[in-house]
């Protein structure tokens, strides 16, 4: 039903949060389908808030991702186990996690806000990678800057950020029940080897999930996904088998208020 898209440069397959690069593939997906599109405000740990809001003003979706607060998030460990890199840069990118903050102040989080949310009716995916961003949402529920119905997506897993455990998962959702009763859509993800068995618990609790390559680049235990469409096969087909259905484009419109897809600059 949604479909969260980052870009890279198709000369080294770096990040990028050019504008253009994004328009280079965007508009084609939203011909293709009736997803509803989503776009990154994270980019990568390198980026200023400037450069990553770049591309969401120029296409103003109706959804973009929006960190919840500045953490640790290390992905460096990939490198004790990687022995091949195909471009100069990522071996020191990928390294350089361990020495970096990823950067999301109550400045930037509310300049994302403001500038896309208010200024062009954009809503967003909250990430939640911990308990204290659960708190820093309620801050901007109660000033008014984020209207219900929100989606509140708890992330698990990664290094820096809250655990892949059961019981983790059940306090993320106790405590944003707790904050925002009914005002909120829940889900779950989770990184790497956590993504399927986290998913399938949320989803058996009553949330939505969401999978792909940028959190896991694997679909069983050492085997590579081939894409991220196998990912969702997969979940679809675990989710179909305990009764679970999964939502239509319109669906998840109407339960998130979004502008619509033609409300959009692409």
């Amino acid at each position: 039903a949604i479909l969260h898209l980052h870009a890279r440069d198709p000369r080294d397959g770096r990040p990028s949060a050019d504008p253009e690069l994004f328009m280079q593939f965007v508009p084609a997906i939203h011909d293709a389908t009736d997803a509803v599109i989503n776009i990154t405000t994270g980019g990568s740990l390198t980026m200023s808030v400037e450069e990553r809001l770049a591309a969401p003003l120029r296409l103003s979706p109706e959804m973009c991702s929006l960190n919840m607060g500045s953490m640790n998030f290390g992905f460096f460990a990939i490198a004790d186990k990687q022995t091949h890199w195909k471009h100069e840069w990522e071996r020191p990118y990928v390294l350089g996690s361990r020495s970096a903050i990823f950067r999301n102040t109550f400045a930037d989080i509310e300049q994302i806000m403001r500038e896309l949310g208010e200024g062009h009716g954009t809503k967003f995916e909250h990430e939640c990678y911990d308990v204290g961003h659960l708190y820093t949402l309620a801050h901007y529920v109660d000033r008014g800057l984020i209207k219900a119905p929100f989606f509140v997506q708890t992330i698990f897993g990664i290094l820096g950020g809250i655990g892949a455990e059961a019981d983790n998962l059940v306090f993320m959702r106790r405590t944003a029940d707790r904050l925002f009763g009914d005002d909120y859509v829940w889900s779950v993800m989770a990184a790497g080897r956590h993504q399927m068995p986290m998913n399938t618990q949320g989803a058996l609790m009553g949330a939505n999930v969401r999978v792909g390559l940028e959190d896991s680049l694997f679909i069983e235990h050492g085997k590579l996904a081939s894409s991220n469409a196998e990912q969702v096969i997969k979940i679809k087909a675990i989710l179909n088998s305990l009764g679970l259905e999964t939502a239509s484009p319109a669906e998840a419109r109407a339960a998130l208020g979004l502008k619509g897809r033609a409300n959009v600059r692409f």
